[in-house]
């Protein structure tokens, strides 16, 4: 057995891994292992962390979106109710003008109606008055026609004013 070549690289492998225990081979792997394990270790759990602010980042923006799109949804909607209660006011100020305009035409006509009116009373107490003066000058004389006459023409007038 000692002269075979197979019991000689047995023993040179013996020899081989005993001088990598002796020289401490194995603490250096496994500390090199360890610190790449720890490193991978620390890259997962800062790819975890970074993901985890992404995650909440796109939440961030995913709600300021959403509240974004709601604010110009109610700023639409107050500028149609604005517009809206803005129209109703200009129709109310319209009609509240028509309205005014068609009083103060009203008043005037009114006004016209009885001015004229009172014109044509003047007018026919004036001819009424002088058709009595003529029919009772014609018809009475001397000082009772006269009394008749001016009494008459006041009663006219009275009644016709």
């Amino acid at each position: 057995m000692i002269w075979e070549a197979e019991f000689w690289v047995a023993v040179a492998f013996v020899i081989f891994l005993a001088g990598l225990l002796y020289l401490g081979v194995h603490r250096t792997i496994t500390d090199t292992l360890d610190k790449r394990s720890s490193r991978i270790q620390s890259e997962l759990d800062e790819a975890a962390r970074l993901k985890n602010e992404a995650m909440a980042l796109l939440a961030e923006y995913r709600q300021k979106t959403a509240n974004a799109e709601k604010e110009a949804a109610d700023i639409i909607e107050a500028a149609k109710a604005d517009a809206g209660r803005l129209a109703e006011e200009a129709h109310a100020k319209l009609e509240d003008f028509v309205a005014r305009r068609t009083k103060m035409a009203e008043t005037k006509i009114a006004q016209a109606e009885a001015q004229a009116l009172a014109e044509v009373r003047n007018i026919a107490a004036d001819v009424a008055a002088s058709a009595a003066e003529k029919v009772l000058s014609l018809t009475a004389k001397g000082a009772v026609a006269e009394q008749l006459i001016a009494r008459g023409i006041d009663d006219v007038k009275k009644k016709l004013n």
